[in-house]
Formats: C-alpha cells, sequence, structure tokens
C-alpha cells in the first residue's frame, strides 16, 4: 500500500499558490479560460454573487459551484486539484504554472498535458474584446502550433 504525504515544500509551494488564488477571487470579475488547440471556453464569475470560501487550515478554496482548487497530499509530497466545470487539473509544483500581469488584470495560468486554465483577475468588468483579451494573456505564457501547445513559459 502506497503511502501519501504532504511534505513541507510542497507545503509551501502549493499553499502559497492557493493563496495567490485566493487573492485572484478578492476581485469583482474574475474571468476562468479553458484553451487548448481546438479552441477556447470562457466563464465569468462575480464573485459579489459567487460565495467565495477561504479554508486556510484544509488549504482549499471553493467558488460557488464554479471552481475549487485543493492542496492534497501525493505520492510525490503534494499537488493541487483544481476543478473547473468537467475540468479537472492536478498541479504538482514547479512547471506547471505561470503568473501573467497586464494592464487589464492579473493572471494564474495552469498547464496540463495540451490545455491551459488561466484565472483572471479583471481590474473591471471587460465590455467588449473578451475572448481577444483573454487569449492575448493567455498567449503571454503559452503558444499552439499545428494543434499542439508547444512552449509554455513557467514563472518558477
Amino acid at each position: 500500500m502506497a503511502v501519501s504525504n504532504l511534505d513541507m515544500h510542497a507545503l509551501f509551494v502549493l499553499g502559497d499558490l492557493r493563496a495567490k488564488l485566493v487573492k485572484q477571487f478578492q476581485s469583482r470579475f474574475v474571468y476562468i479560460t479553458e484553451q487548448n488547440a481546438e479552441g477556447i471556453y470562457v466563464a465569468e464569475i462575480d464573485t459579489e454573487s459567487a460565495l467565495v470560501v477561504d479554508d486556510k487550515p484544509g488549504l482549499k478554496l471553493k467558488v460557488g459551484d464554479h471552481f475549487s482548487a485543493s492542496v492534497l497530499p501525493s505520492r510525490e509530497g503534494g499537488k493541487m486539484d483544481i476543478r473547473f466545470r468537467e475540468i479537472k487539473l492536478t498541479v504538482y509544483g514547479l512547471g506547471d504554472y505561470a503568473f501573467v500581469s497586464t494592464a487589464d488584470g492579473q493572471a494564474i495560468l495552469f498547464k496540463e498535458g495540451h490545455s491551459v486554465v488561466t484565472v483572471f483577475a479583471a481590474n473591471e468588468q471587460l465590455q467588449e474584446g473578451l475572448t481577444k483579451t483573454l487569449k492575448a494573456v493567455t498567449a503571454k505564457a503559452a503558444k499552439w502550433r499545428k494543434g499542439e501547445l508547444v512552449t509554455f513559459k513557467a514563472s518558477e
């Protein structure tokens, strides 16, 4: 039987990443995108109407029925489990995420396989060019060519 544990390095790295996600949801309008070779899916979350629950001791974040992130033990020492719609991402640590800053707001990008999920905290509600703006944010760290994710510039 395999033993799962949450080592101190994973606790600090993934716990810090969870804290940065919590900060994203302090913005009024948060946009979550899933982008892959086939296209992009965009969802807007108004944090005034979606209940944001930050469970620090349990290392969990839950935003209504839309989004959740939890730091959990694993064989590798720790993982972050992210759920959005039918999407379930697992981030094991360095190299799987990037931070992007633009004039419109701040973003955290998560990579798994050939998909990228972006959590974008907008300075104000995006009225025009929503998809174009969010694709530009994602393009700062992720590039696709011929249906394949060819580069992902991780922040750490």
